[in-house]
Parts: C-alpha cells; structure tokens; sequence
C-alpha cells in the first residue's frame, strides 16, 4: 500500500459507516484509494466528483468567490463529501447511510487532504 492508500485507509477506518475513500487528480484520475467497494464503481464514483468539483470551480470562479474548498453530496444511500487538496487535486470520502454527524467525517476527510499534501511535498 502506497503512503496515500495508508491515508486514506486510517480516514475510512475512523468514520464510522464510511466505504471509502479516494484521492484523485482534476481529471478525475484516482491517484489511489482504500474502499470496500467493487474498485470499477468507485473509479467511477470517484470520476464522476471530480467532474462536479471542476464545475463548481469554473461557477464560482465565475462569480469571484474563489473556488471551493470542499463540498457534499448526499444520496439516498451514500453521503459524498470532496475536498480540495492544492495543485488540482482532491480527496474523496464516501459514508453508508444512515450516517454519523457529518462533520465528524469532514473532520477526518479534512485531516487526510492535509496528510495527503505534506506526503506530496
């Protein structure tokens, strides 16, 4: 398992009800992750944030307000929530419903993006 895997593998184990957790490029394209998920889907799943992210960043930009520095996606049976890591990346974690407080799992999302930068430098 590679240093990014073995972060995201402690945020996942951390958060209670979470199936995964990603880390991919503004393309989309998963740098790695640690999911218990089928790993087609969740390349999928993980893809497909990073599309909404690069909305939602040409959107804000738009309207001066700098792009987003995480945002969340709730679904009938999975919570999203992406974060942004600088340099055109993010982080992605994904939590089975019913859910804890979301802000627990930011919490440890916003702690892995951190880890993940400093393992970048």
């Amino acid at each position: 398992m590679t240093p990014f895997g073995e972060i995201l593998r402690r945020a996942v184990q951390a958060t209670p009800g979470a199936v995964g957790g990603a880390f991919a490029d503004s393309d989309g394209e998963m740098v790695d992750s640690f999911a218990n998920y089928d790993a087609h889907e969740w390349a999928v799943l993980t893809a497909h944030y990073g599309v909404v992210l690069s909305l939602l960043h040409r959107w804000l930009g738009t309207r001066h307000f700098g792009g987003p520095e995480y945002f969340i996606a709730q679904h009938g049976n999975l919570d999203v929530i992406v974060h942004t890591i600088p340099g055109g990346y993010y982080a992605l974690l994904a939590v089975a419903k019913p859910t804890p407080p979301l802000a627990f799992a930011l919490v440890r999302l916003r702690e892995a993006a951190i880890a993940i930068q400093e393992e970048m430098a």
